[in-house]
């Protein structure tokens, strides 16, 4: 069955999992953040790192302190682990491998249609990784938290004229996949390497973005 190929005038990527190899760093950042509780916990805080991927650190950090450690939600600690999850995390996050067809597909259009970027990761934060990457010229916008997603690309529309139907977002999590629900844009999910999709049966899937091409037409 051939599928038409999507008319796009823009594309929105998330950045971890999407771009750049680096969802399994920013997991094992967490477990560090918890490793004087037990082991289960450890399991835990990983697993839901996994299956809530696009869930901004702070709101994961307190579904942790209250969920999983049964503790009370104090703002100054969130912050603090927080700040600490950075400092782990930053670094290895710049020196992370491209996802494989990544810098070669934003390489050769980024001149002729928009790239976006909107991603969980904390907006200041995501420009520094970003421009320790050299990436920051691929781009017409970098958005990061504490916006969501969906204003984010409402915002992105908005200011640009673009229309939904040819405005594509793609993510490796459901917060991606919804965001796109919300705004009326194409999705693709990227699925992640050794991870069962977490998306709906019939969604656009790639493994990598070398498979990218073949699913669009660049307006």
């Amino acid at each position: 069955m051939n599928i038409p190929k999507m008319e796009i005038e823009a594309i929105i990527f998330d950045f971890d999992g999407v771009l750049v190899e680096s969802v399994n760093i920013k997991g094992a950042a967490f477990v560090e953040l918890y490793k004087n509780e037990n082991i289960d916990i450890q399991a835990q805080v990983l697993e839901y790192h996994n299956k809530h991927g696009g869930v901004t650190r702070y709101d994961k950090i307190r579904h942790y302190e209250k969920t999983l450690c049964g503790r009370d939600v104090v703002e100054d600690k969130v912050m603090e682990l927080a700040g600490d999850f950075s400092d782990i995390v930053e670094d290895c996050v710049v020196k992370s491998p491209w996802v494989i067809g990544a810098k070669d597909f934003l390489e050769k259009h980024y001149k002729n249609v928009p790239f976006y970027v909107a991603s969980a990761t904390p907006e200041d934060e995501l420009k520094r990784i970003v421009k320790s990457r050299n990436m920051d010229g691929y781009f017409k916008g970098i958005y990061g938290a504490p916006k969501r997603k969906d204003e984010h690309i409402d915002n992105i529309m908005a200011k640009n004229n673009y229309i939904a139907k040819h405005v594509l977002m793609i993510g490796d999590a459901m917060s991606d996949y919804e965001a796109a629900q919300k705004t009326g844009t194409h999705f693709i999910g990227r699925k992640l390497p050794a991870q069962a999709s977490p998306f709906p049966d019939g969604t656009l899937l790639i493994n990598d973005l070398t498979e990218l091409e073949s699913l669009i037409e660049l307006k």
